[in-house]
């Protein structure tokens, strides 16, 4: 740490024996100019005399007063303007208490707006100059009249001059603070994104593959006596299924991973391209699904493509989970103007329940990949039965400030 920078650190750790300090100093150079008197006769010359009382009386007040300018700056100023006021219309010889007004006013300056600092500026330079011009000793044009109007402007310009250099870097010290804070606060929401995005991608890839091991080891288990070769096909099915599960999270998980970690799989995210791989899985867990598709080979955007196959994925999963073993699902993907409609149908009997009555994260996952694109979800029970799940999705990527159709 270089002197100057101590230096400040201990102004900020004590301001009153700074001030202070320069009170003492400031007392000094008066108390010299006091003793000093200027020739102004065919050149300029300089000469030794000898201050009245009054003059060592007022020099020494309005240096006192400076040690408290910071406190009650506009007090400090009063106070040894009135002084100056009266050295200017006493002194004879004059002895330069001004001085300590022109440091009044600089703190002043320095510690108000500039609005007030005008405003006292001009007060403090038309009363010194004007007393000292109509009742002091010399003449209204001498220049230590012309001095004291020169100095009070000087003093009132350097402090407005400090407090707008302060406030100039208190602005940018506070919008460093704030892109600090803001770039804090865009990587905890990124991040925060990313937890929900793997918890819906981990969400559907289990609760699918789960629910048809489930579906299958219980046939399995109900024909094992009597049917081996049906519970051999099922069982057969439920090691499909949980490779495939393993696969999908195997892909998911790997994005987790740091550049330095092994090689992640780089199997592409599942699309409407294998919804006929994924409705035949749920076929041979013994569900009856009928799809029709109307998108005209319409290529989508990777986020839009995986949304719309989650789904479907997800609604197949809560029919096969709520709707009974009984029921049927129709599955509609179609091209509508800009957009790409997703209808899944079931027309069970909800003996299992509802989806989203037992606690689960499935139609809120839904609910969120959708809003994420900014298309529309609706869900609910069917007239007369069954269960309705309808995403309207932008077939291309809309941003924020774009109005939906």
């Amino acid at each position: 740490m270089s002197t100057l920078q101590r230096v400040k650190c201990q102004a900020k750790a004590h301001p009153l024996a700074m001030d202070a300090v320069l009170a003492a100093g400031v007392l000094v150079c008066m108390v010299a100019g006091s003793f000093v008197e200027p020739r102004h006769r065919d050149s300029v010359s300089w000469a030794l005399r000898t201050p009245d009382l009054l003059s060592l009386v007022l020099i020494t007040l309005s240096a006192a007063a400076l040690v408290f300018r910071r406190r009650a700056p506009m007090t400090v100023l009063c106070l040894t303007g009135t002084v100056s006021v009266i050295e200017s219309v006493t002194g004879d010889p004059r002895a330069p208490v001004a001085m300590s007004a022109v440091i009044a006013l600089y703190t002043v300056a320095s510690t108000t707006d500039r609005t007030t600092t005008w405003r006292v500026g001009l007060l403090t330079m038309t009363v010194l100059t004007g007393s000292a011009m109509a009742a002091g000793s010399l003449p209204w044009y001498a220049q230590e009249n012309l001095a004291i109007f020169a100095w009070t402007g000087i003093g009132a310009t350097a402090g407005d001059a400090v407090r707008s250099r302060r406030a100039f870097v208190q602005a940018i010290r506070e919008r460093a603070e704030r892109a600090e804070r803001t770039r804090e606060e865009e990587a905890r929401r990124r991040v925060a994104e990313e937890r929900l995005r793997i918890a819906r991608d981990l969400h559907d890839v289990v609760a699918h593959h789960i629910a048809l091991v489930n579906v299958q080891a219980g046939v399995a288990a109900h024909v094992m006596d009597k049917r081996p070769d049906q519970a051999k096909e099922a069982l057969a099915h439920v090691r499909e299924a949980s490779r495939s599960a393993l696969n999908e999270l195997r892909a998911t998980v790997g994005l987790l991973r740091q550049s330095g970690d092994p090689e992640a799989p780089t199997e592409p995210a599942p699309g409407l391209d294998r919804l006929d791989e994924l409705t035949g899985t749920f076929r041979n867990a013994g569900l009856h699904i009928e799809v029709a598709r109307a998108d005209q080979d319409t290529t989508l955007p990777a986020a839009v493509d995986l949304a719309a196959y989650r789904i479907i994925q997800e609604a197949l999963t809560n029919v096969q989970k709520h709707a009974g073993p009984q029921a049927k699902a129709e599955v509609s993907v179609v091209r509508v103007g800009p957009h790409i409609e997703i209808t899944v149908l079931d027309d069970g009997s909800g003996e299992n329940g509802t989806p989203g009555s037992g606690g689960g994260h499935g139609l809120l996952g839904m609910r969120e990949r959708v809003s994420a694109l900014r298309g529309t979800l609706t869900t609910g029970p069917r007239y007369g039965g069954g269960f309705r799940v309808h995403a309207i999705l932008p077939v291309k990527n809309r941003t924020p400030g774009e109005d939906p159709a």
